[in-house]
């Protein structure tokens, strides 16, 4: 009888157990989550040069995998594609020392995922003082 029981309990118990559990839910990076992305984010101002913020922005967007589409260095501007848009990071001039990077949706809309923008500025914060 005894051996009966524990027979039955080791066949039943996986099965209950599985009930009990939750279905495991992925949770998203809330970089990769599409967001509404407030124009003030899309800018950041760099200690280094307008060229070696160019530069920089090239490396930047190639290390993150996103698509080089078009490239006007004479304009400081690369547009790129990432998550089936494409975006345009402008570079300016701010003084000798400063200058200035935007990234914007080509299409005007705001609702993208946060991670291009800040994972573009991290790589560049990371380089700066990379020799060029």
């Amino acid at each position: 009888m005894k051996k009966l029981f524990i027979i039955t309990v080791l066949l039943i118990a996986p099965l209950v157990s599985a009930n009990e559990i939750p279905a495991q839910t992925t949770t998203a990076n809330p970089l990769t989550v599409t967001q509404n992305i407030m124009f003030e984010n899309c800018a950041k101002i760099f200690g280094i040069n307008q060229e070696k913020l160019f530069y920089l922005t090239l490396a930047s967007i190639s290390a993150n995998r996103f698509n080089i589409d078009e490239i006007q260095s004479a304009n400081g501007y690369i547009i790129f594609s990432a998550n089936r848009n494409k975006y345009l990071a402008t570079i300016s001039k701010i003084d000798k020392t400063n200058a200035i990077l935007k990234i914007t949706p080509c299409n005007n809309v705001y609702n993208f995922p946060p991670g291009i923008i800040t994972n573009t500025f991290k790589y560049i914060d990371l380089n700066l003082t990379t020799k060029i």
